[in-house]
């Protein structure tokens, strides 16, 4: 009896053991891409403009494009930045971390750029830039981007409270109901 006790504790904990490693394994398919990896300091881009941002450290920063602005010999965006996720992806409707500039060599197609896509940066501090936000006198933090990283669009996930079901008809057949149905259907939209 002890022995068949022990045999089913240790299936149950080889068992135990896989399903661990199989999380762990799939967990891990969630990497940061390979550009964008490495360590950063924590800095922020609200401390790096309050201390003049001309510490020449390697930031990596991300958030939303406000504008993107080609010049002559390089493209230089504005960031509503957010705080970044495990893999580096700026985080949703997450509070602002403030704005900054992240300039690169070449040219970036603002038709792809677009307003409100989510972008991540690597690069040199670079000083800071004098502008007008509104009538607001702003200072952003400079990056001197040594990778400009455009994060494809999320689907937009909309959910219906109606539902077609089949039902036996008043006529004496079975038809469709467009009812209510508790816990929406799931539709997913792309652009």
């Amino acid at each position: 009896m002890t022995s068949r006790i022990q045999h089913t504790v240790s299936n149950a904990t080889a068992k135990l053991s896989a399903l661990v490693v199989l999380a762990a394994a799939l967990g891990a398919c969630a990497t940061v891409p390979a550009p964008l990896q490495g360590q950063f300091p924590p800095v922020t881009p609200r401390q790096a403009a309050a201390s003049g941002a001309g510490s020449n450290e390697t930031v990596r920063w991300g958030g939303e494009i406000i504008d993107v602005e080609p010049r002559a010999d390089r493209t230089c965006f504005e960031i509503l930045a957010r705080d970044l996720d495990s893999i580096a992806r700026p985080v949703t409707g997450d509070p602002s971390g403030g704005r900054f500039l992240a300039c690169r060599n070449g040219f970036y197609d603002p038709e792809e750029f677009k307003q409100g896509r989510e972008i991540t940066v690597v690069g040199r501090l670079d000083g800071t830039e004098q502008a007008k936000v509104g009538d607001f006198d702003y200072t952003y933090p400079r990056v001197a981007a040594d990778t400009v990283y455009l994060w494809p669009e999320r689907p937009i996930y909309a959910y219906s409270p109606y539902y077609a079901y089949p039902y036996w008809g008043p006529w004496g057949g079975w038809g469709p109901y467009w009812g209510p149905y508790w816990g929406g259907a799931t539709v997913i939209v792309r652009h």
